[in-house]
C-alpha cells in the first residue's frame, strides 16, 4: 500500500516541483560563475591566495547570519502570496542586477568590486533560505529525497548553462564608452536576465499551499529561540550531528571550489572561458545524477547512500591530488591533463549531489511545518561557517604548500564527515 501512495503521489509532484526548481536554477546560474571569476577578478588587484580567500569569505559573514535570520522570519510571515513568496520577489531581483554589475565594477578598482560582492551576497543570502524552504512546505516527507533530485537537477542545469553556455561569453569583447572592447564581461549581465525570467515564472505558477498556511494562522508553532533548545538539548543527537558532518564536507567543498579557476587557469594552463568547465563538469553530473541519487536514497537509506558518497568522494579527492605529478610524469599533453581533470570533477560532482540531495531532506524529516524555516536556517548557518573557515585555510595552504595541497585537505574533510555520520539514528523517509 505505502508502495502505491508513494507512486501516485510523485506523478502528481513531478511537476510542481520542477516549478519549485526555479529558485534553485537562479542559484545554480549565479554560484559556478560566482565562485570561478570572482578569485579571478580579486586575482588582478591581490597577488596572495591567502588574502583572496579571505576576502571571499566576507560574504558569507553576513550570509551566515542572514539566511538562518530570514529562514526563520518567513516561517511566521503571513502574507496575500504565501510566507516564502514575499522575499522571494523582492529579493532575487535586486540579487540579479547586483550580479549583472560586479564585471563592470572591476573596471573601476578593487573597492567597487568588493562592495558589488557585499551587496549581492545580501540580496542572495536573503533570498535563499526562503527559496529553499519552499520546497518541503509543500512536498511530502517522504518524497523530499526524490524532490531534492528533481531541484537539484535544476540547479546542475543551471550550472551546465553558467559554465559551460555563459563562460563562453567571458571571451567576447563588448564595447565600452571610453574603454573601447572589453572582454570578461557579459556573461554576467545576461545570468541576471535570466534570474530575472525565473523569478517571473517561479512566482505565477508556483502557489504555497493554502490549507497549510490557513491552518497555521492562529497557531504558530514554538519560538525561534524555543525551536533551536529543542533541537540542541533534545536527547537524541541525530539533527546536530548531521549539522557538524555537513560543516565538515562543506569545508572540505568550499576549500576547493573558490580555487577551481584559478587552478584551471595556473596549473592546467586553460582560457578564461575555459577555466569554468571543471566547475561545469561538476554540473553536469549534478543534472544527470541528482534524481537517481535520490530514489536511490529512498530505497537504501539517506544516511547509507550519503556515507558511501563520502568515502568516495574522499577517494577522488586523492586522485585529483595526485593527478598533477602522474600526468606530468606520463608526458600527457595539456589537453590531456584538462580532460582527464574534467573527467574526475565529473565524478566529483556524481558524489557530491548524492550528498547534497538527501543531507537537506534528512533535517526536514526532522522538522514541523511551523519550524521548517528554522532547519533550512541552520543548515545554512553549518553551510556558511564552512565558507568562511575554509577559503581563507587552503589560500594560506596554496601560498605555503602549493595548488594540490586543497585537495588532500578536502579529502581529510570528507572522512571525517564520514565518521561523524555513523551516529546519525533519524531523519530516513520511513519515518
Amino acid at each position: 500500500m505505502a508502495k502505491e501512495k508513494s507512486k501516485v503521489t510523485m506523478k502528481g509532484y513531478y511537476g510542481i516541483t520542477f516549478l519549485i526548481g526555479l529558485g534553485f536554477f537562479t542559484m545554480g546560474l549565479m554560484d559556478p560563475l560566482y565562485d570561478t571569476y570572482i578569485p579571478i577578478f580579486l586575482n588582478r588587484y591581490i597577488d596572495s591566495k591567502g588574502w583572496i580567500g579571505i576576502i571571499m569569505t566576507l560574504d558569507n559573514v553576513f550570509a551566515i547570519c542572514l539566511i538562518p535570520i530570514v529562514s526563520a522570519l518567513s516561517d511566521r510571515t503571513r502574507t496575500r502570496i504565501g510566507r516564502r513568496m514575499p522575499y522571494i520577489v523582492s529579493m532575487l531581483p535586486m540579487t540579479a542586477i547586483a550580479f549583472g554589475i560586479i564585471p563592470f565594477s572591476v573596471l573601476s578598482s578593487l573597492w567597487a568590486l568588493i562592495i558589488s560582492i557585499f551587496l549581492l551576497n545580501v540580496f542572495k543570502q536573503s533570498a535563499r533560505g526562503p527559496v529553499v524552504a519552499l520546497m518541503p512546505d509543500i512536498i511530502p516527507g517522504e518524497l523530499r529525497s526524490e524532490a531534492n533530485g528533481v531541484i537539484n537537477t535544476m540547479g546542475g542545469i543551471a550550472s551546465i548553462v553558467g559554465t559551460i553556455g555563459l563562460a563562453q561569453l567571458m571571451n567576447v569583447s563588448i564595447n565600452l564608452p571610453g574603454r573601447g572592447a572589453t572582454k570578461e564581461i557579459l556573461a554576467f549581465p545576461v545570468a541576471s536576465i535570466l534570474v530575472l525570467i525565473s523569478t517571473i515564472l517561479l512566482f505565477f505558477f508556483v502557489k504555497e499551499k493554502r490549507e497549510n498556511y490557513e491552518s497555521d494562522t492562529k497557531e504558530k508553532g514554538p519560538t525561534i529561540r524555543e525551536s533551536l533548545k529543542i533541537i540542541f538539548k533534545a536527547d537524541d543527537r541525530s539533527a546536530v550531528l548531521i549539522l557538524i558532518s555537513l560543516c565538515f564536507w562543506f569545508i572540505g567543498y568550499q576549500g576547493v571550489l573558490p580555487f577551481i579557476g584559478l587552478y584551471s587557469t595556473d596549473i592546467l594552463q586553460t582560457t578564461s572561458g575555459t577555466a569554468a568547465l571543471a566547475a561545469g563538469m561538476v554540473g553536469i553530473a549534478y543534472a544527470i545524477f541528482a534524481i537517481p541519487s535520490g530514489i536511490i536514497a529512498h530505497r537504501h537509506g539517506r544516511k547509507r547512500t550519503i556515507r558511501t558518497a563520502l568515502l568516495l568522494l574522499s577517494g577522488i579527492l586523492l586522485a585529483v591530488f595526485f593527478h598533477d605529478p602522474i600526468t606530468t610524469s606520463l608526458g600527457l599533453s595539456v589537453m590531456a591533463k584538462q580532460i582527464t581533470f574534467w573527467i574526475l570533477m565529473f565524478f566529483f560532482g556524481m558524489f557530491w549531489v548524492s550528498i547534497i540531495t538527501n543531507s537537506f531532506p534528512m533535517l526536514w524529516q526532522m522538522a514541523t511545518y511551523s519550524d521548517m524555516g528554522i532547519y533550512t536556517g541552520l543548515y545554512y548557518f553549518f553551510s556558511q561557517l564552512a565558507s568562511i573557515i575554509a577559503p581563507p585555510i587552503t589560500g594560506g595552504f596554496i601560498d605555503i604548500f602549493g595548488f594540490r595541497a586543497i585537495f588532500l585537505f578536502a579529502a581529510v574533510c570528507m572522512l571525517i564527515a564520514f565518521f561523524i555520520m555513523s551516529g546519525v539514528k533519524r531523519g530516513e523517509a520511513v519515518e
